[in-house]
């Protein structure tokens, strides 16, 4: 059940909120295009895709060393700002979730490593940019998880202390930027990982498959029935 005291929740967003991988890979793909490369199927890129545009050009130009790949993340960055909604949808239960969490009166926010632009982006196109109390990016701050600052921000955009937050997150550095905080975590099982990851090696407070097990585990089915009927 969810921790006592709990008065707001506060999500990643690429993997945990939102399906982003299909905009992520499309850029990829179109940088591999502009270089003369082949594009890479899918299943190369998503597990990357929460790990942020650097692992992602690891990956597609792999054969280049970091200083040599650098000079392309303003490329890639540039080719997704311009179609960075297209594809992306929330995940299965997610709007469910949130309108739960809306039900219940509880504020609900953004922290991501994405740059602040583009998650502003990716929010408007889903619709939610009323809905979110708080959204902090990866370079609102000179620190971005695992630092505990963006978590710290996101809670005083809310106006609510850090240990009365969860936060929900589908990476290692999710986990540990919570931990740091002060806050409660989830394992979000349903994001993007690669095979020789284990999340159970986290140690979060609980690991969810998807986003329909964290409604049933926050208790928040009741409230939502009511609000609905």
């Amino acid at each position: 059940m969810a921790p006592p005291g709990l008065r707001a929740v506060l999500f990643d967003l690429d993997g945990t909120l939102a399906d982003t991988a299909p905009d992520l890979i499309a850029a990829v793909n179109r940088l591999l295009a502009e270089e003369g490369r082949a594009p890479l199927p899918d299943a190369a890129l998503r597990p990357l895709v929460s790990k942020g545009g650097r692992a992602l050009l690891g990956r597609a130009f792999a054969d280049l060393d970091a200083d040599a790949r650098e000079p392309l993340l303003p490329r890639f960055l540039a080719a997704y700002s311009q179609a960075l909604a297209v594809h992306t949808r929330p995940f299965d239960g997610v709007e469910t979730l949130l309108a739960a969490i809306d039900a219940r009166g509880w504020p609900w926010g953004i922290v991501t490593n994405k740059p602040e632009g583009l998650a502003v982006g990716v929010v408007e196109g889903l619709g939610w940019s009323t809905r979110a109390k708080a959204l902090v990016g990866g370079d609102t701050l000179a620190l971005r998880k695992p630092a505990p600052e963006p978590l710290w921000l996101a809670a005083r955009q809310l106006g609510i202390a850090p240990g009365d937050c969860l936060y929900v997150g589908d990476d290692a550095r999710d986990i540990e930027a919570a931990k740091a905080a002060g806050m409660p975590s989830v394992a979000a099982l349903w994001g993007y990982r690669e095979a020789h990851e284990n999340p159970l090696d986290w140690a979060a407070d609980v690991a969810c498959l998807d986003a329909d097990a964290l409604r049933a585990w926050l208790g928040l089915d009741a409230a939502f029935a009511v609000q609905v009927r």
